[in-house]
């Protein structure tokens, strides 16, 4: 072979070379990152190829699939009760992916985890058309009606949240205003449309914001719980009736400035019970400052603060913070200042009080199923912390308790046996308290066997409201008791 065909030869062949590596780079190294890239059309035409497998709500599907009428997709998602249950799954969309349950098991629900391999290559050997497995949640259908319902009627923005205090079962999860995932599952112009018109630069009230997870208010008067958990724990207080020492009025440490009650209520020396009955602020501030920022950051971490939850879906860490002063550490402890919480965070201390100071972590996927309902995951209940010995927790239980009972949470009462913990809040908002407060209840029910099967939060923002009529009592606490009703009568 003469020279120049012999460098010829050597130049294809190092071109062979290089094609070989480059085929076995993109198929072995890169294969995952490419069969996952948004931009590789084959994935999603592969997402949509068979029908979706469901979320399931107490047995019954909440979703559904429909096959599309136009492009290669061949089938779409369906939902029931779309805006109802929107906070739960999140959305699947043709155009615009996903997002909560519909992302995260998305596998599952394809049939493409690898988890479902077997189930898979049966319906290969058989000739069944591939379904997708089913996700099984914790969620109460009866709960997140109620509180959802009860956030609609109201016509303001707010959130629900109840847990399940033994387990951390999450019975309902529901945000207002909402959305109906059904209107942008497909890729037409009309589902661009409809998504266009639920961004926050088109609508203000955000109706895609998950506000019982991804929104944090100041929790006002129910954090005055964590406070008294802290004096319980560290000591400062043994019962829930001997006289604390709380002057009126009360200076707060390092400035001139006194700290308000609301109205003319007793206060002066209050006992724990009688303070939170009547939401005293002079009580609890004092008791935050007393115990100073570092006992107080503890024991809200113990509740949860300051971590950001999995449930699967991710929830907002929320916020007690570090290096405060005395003053400020005696705002944050009333649920002020900057102390901020989410409605599952503020349901986490209504539940860790009720079950006897064990806080379990929260989750709503009780299953994951194949598509003939064969298990292929399982969630076990897990302990998250105590931020409460028993004897302590039971003393706080008694203090709630006698808030609706006799205090500022009455309309939370459900009588027959049931016996109802809360507390309520106003929080301030805005600056220097300019716009209308947060209205918040937290509670829990006890049956009569003391057994307690729901803790519930709820926040409302009415910004339509007249301020003087804003109080957690008035706006928050009938829902939380037709939530609570609703998950005692399912049990029946």
């Amino acid at each position: 072979m003469n020279k120049p065909l012999r460098r010829i030869a050597i130049f294809c062949g190092l071109l062979v070379l290089a094609l070989l590596i480059r085929d076995n780079y993109l198929q072995y190294v890169k294969a995952d990152q490419l069969a996952s890239d948004k931009d590789n059309r084959r994935v999603a035409i592969e997402r949509y190829a068979n029908p979706r497998g469901d979320i399931v709500v107490d047995g019954d599907p909440i979703t559904g699939s429909a096959e599309s009428k136009s492009g290669d997709f061949k089938y779409k998602r369906t939902y029931k009760n779309g805006p109802m249950w929107a906070p739960v799954t999140g959305y699947s969309s043709q155009a615009f992916d996903g997002s909560q349950l519909e992302k995260l098991n998305d596998g599952i629900l394809t049939g493409n985890d690898d988890r479902l391999f077997f189930r898979n290559t049966l319906d290969m050997i058989t000739g069944k058309q591939r379904q997708g497995g089913n996700v099984v949640t914790t969620l109460n259908a009866a709960a997140q009606k109620a509180a959802y319902d009860g956030l609609k009627q109201r016509g303001a923005k707010g959130a629900v949240v109840a847990l399940e205090p033994s387990t951390g079962k999450i019975l309902a999860l529901a945000s207002y205003p909402s959305y109906d995932p059904s209107s942008f599952s497909g890729y037409s112009n009309d589902d661009a449309k409809a998504w266009n018109k639920l961004q926050k630069k088109n609508n203000p009230a955000e109706p895609m914001l998950n506000r019982a997870l991804r929104e944090t208010y100041p929790p006002g008067s129910t954090f005055k719980v964590v406070t008294a958990a802290a004096a319980l724990e560290n000591g400062k207080y043994t019962s829930a009736d001997e006289k604390t020492d709380s002057p009126l009025p009360y200076v707060m440490p390092g400035t001139t400035t006194e700290l308000k009650n609301e109205g003319s209520i007793p206060c002066k020396n209050a006992s724990m019970r009688t303070a939170l009955q009547y939401s005293c602020n002079t009580v609890f501030g004092k008791i935050g400052a007393d115990l100073g920022n570092d006992k107080m950051l503890a024991e809200a971490k113990k509740f949860g603060f300051d971590s950001e939850q999995f449930t699967p879906v991710r929830s907002n860490a929320s916020v007690f913070s570090d290096h405060m002063n005395q003053s400020q550490t005696a705002l944050s402890s009333i649920g002020q200042y900057n102390t901020a919480a989410t409605p599952l965070q503020m349901a986490m201390v209504a539940s860790a009080v009720a079950n006897d100071g064990r806080l379990m972590k929260p989750y709503m996927v009780d299953e994951l199923q194949s598509s003939n309902l064969d298990p292929v995951a399982k969630t076990k209940p897990q302990e998250l912390s105590r931020p409460l010995s028993p004897q302590n927790a039971q003393i706080l239980q008694s203090m709630m308790e006698t808030v609706v009972q006799k205090g500022t949470g009455t309309r939370a009462q459900i009588g027959g046996g049931v016996t109802v913990g809360g507390k309520t809040g106003t929080a301030q908002h805005g600056v220097a308290n300019s716009a209308n407060p947060y209205a918040w209840f937290i509670s829990y029910a006890k049956l009569s066997d003391d057994s307690s099967p729901v803790a519930v939060a709820v926040v409302i923002e009415d910004e339509s409201a007249n301020r003087d009529d804003i109080s957690g009592g008035g706006l928050a606490a009938p829902i939380a008791k037709n939530v609570m009703e609703a998950v005692i009568h399912s049990k029946k």
